[in-house]
């Protein structure tokens, strides 16, 4: 299968990291470790674009060796260790107060998930909780204003402007690319911002049926073992 379209080759490339590089128990995928380590010794940037908080996302970026910038809490926390401090898109209290709302109507851990005592810009619920219950329940309340995402390791509960789509374009921006020149790899709903924006996009095999249904293309290799020949295309002549 052809990976990219015709006479177009990215000049940095996003990827998420949780189900997209991990697996479903968070374990990373040592072959799209190593891809990705390809691409940035050919020069061509990984950006790390995540729901994850700031603190796991460097370390991951650190250890990768990655050079791009990194999108965090989809869109909320846009960073790279160069800059004099991070970019800070919202305020996680108003959504941290939204949970604390929901836990006073129906039985839910307000405090979330553990990743929360990092968070800066949004919160986190588990994500086996009860989604419809939780939407109804911000519609009617002060917080209808309030962003309710899901993806595959948490309800994210978050202002409306944050995307990972908002957050890239600050990022690169900054960074002084184009989103044109960017492939975005992902597996959940929360990806789709980007996926929009980007000039080409990979679904991971065994991603959310909604995230296939923007993709460009749809991986037929199971979460990170796309990267391999997805990598060994871009890097071809």
């Amino acid at each position: 299968m052809r990976w990219l379209p015709n006479n177009w080759k990215p000049k940095a490339v996003a990827v998420d990291i949780d189900g997209t590089i991990t697996d479903s128990n968070k374990r990373i995928h040592l072959g799209a470790i190593k891809a990705l380590r390809d691409l940035e010794k050919s020069g061509i940037p990984v950006i790390i674009a995540t729901g994850n908080v700031r603190g796991v996302t460097y370390g991951l970026w650190r250890f990768i060796g990655a050079s791009g910038p990194m999108v965090c809490e989809n869109g909320g926390v846009v960073w790279h260790p160069d800059w004099d401090k991070p970019i800070i898109r919202a305020s996680g209290e108003r959504a941290k107060d939204a949970a604390k709302h929901i836990s006073n109507i129906i039985d839910i851990d307000a405090n979330g998930i553990n990743t929360n005592d990092w968070r800066e810009s949004e919160w986190c619920l588990f994500p086996d909780e009860d989604l419809e219950s939780i939407i109804k329940i911000i519609e009617e309340s002060e917080f209808r204003d309030l962003s309710v995402v899901k993806t595959g390791f948490a309800i994210h509960l978050m202002e409306p402007h944050l995307s990972k789509g908002s957050g890239l374009l600050v990022a690169l921006e900054k960074f002084g690319l184009s989103a044109e020149d960017v492939l975005a790899v992902g597996d959940a709903p929360n990806d789709i911002p980007m996926f929009q924006i980007v000039g080409h996009s990979v679904a991971v095999g065994g991603c959310f049926d909604e995230l296939a249904n923007v993709a460009s293309v749809v991986s037929p290799h199971h979460r990170g073992d796309t990267f391999e020949p997805l990598v060994r295309e871009i890097l071809s002549d």
